[in-house]
């Protein structure tokens, strides 16, 4: 009995090792290795050098006038050989009470307008103060910054100085209008323009 035991696990195995190690054909054939994917490399393109740009090498000029209109309110109108789209600050204080109106504007063709400035109720007859200011470099878009420098240093001119924050050099021009028919009395020799209702 034993032998029989030994024949049919003999026999088992056989039969097994045959089914397994056979290649009868039937086997579906091994699929190829997968390559690696081939890394793809795209270079950026090369920076395109910043174009030359002419600094800006005359002095800052900047002529306005001021106009009262049929409300009381104030318009500035002016032009300039700051580079074009130069961001101003136009700034309206009347002398009286120290009160402000500001508006920024950008020059374009060489011109610039802002207002109208003062209450709705219009201005009161006094003294008023009207700044142009070119602010500093670094609110300036970029041609600008391209020609009157980082800081400003390409800037030159009696309307040239250096900014109060230390931020580089800015320019700007102040001028003395009366809005009334008050006599203005005044000690310094500044002209002071009288504006009447247009």
């Amino acid at each position: 009995m034993k032998l029989w035991y030994r024949g049919c696990s003999l026999g088992l195995l056989l039969l097994l090792a045959g089914c397994g190690g056979a290649d009868n054909g039937d086997a579906a054939p091994e699929a190829p290795a997968e390559e690696p994917e081939a890394e793809v490399v795209v270079e950026a393109p090369a920076p395109e050098p910043e174009p030359e740009v002419a600094p800006f090498d005359e002095p800052v000029a900047i002529e306005f006038a001021a106009s009262l209109r049929t409300d009381r309110r104030l318009m500035v109108e002016g032009e300039s050989n700051l580079p074009e789209g130069a961001r101003l600050q136009i700034v309206v204080e009347r002398e009286l009470s120290g009160v402000r109106w500001q508006q920024r504007t950008t020059l374009q063709e060489g011109r610039f307008h802002a207002g109208p400035f003062g209450p709705g109720s219009g201005l009161p007859d006094g003294g008023y103060t009207i700044t142009v200011n070119l602010p500093e470099a670094s609110v300036q878009p970029l041609e600008v910054r391209r020609k009157i420098g980082q800081q400003g240093e390409h800037l030159s001119g009696p309307l040239v100085s250096t900014s109060r924050h230390g931020l580089g050099q800015v320019a700007s021009v102040s001028r003395r209008f009366l809005v009334g028919s008050e006599p203005r009395r005044t000690d310094d020799r500044v002209e002071v323009e009288v504006l009447g209702v247009e």
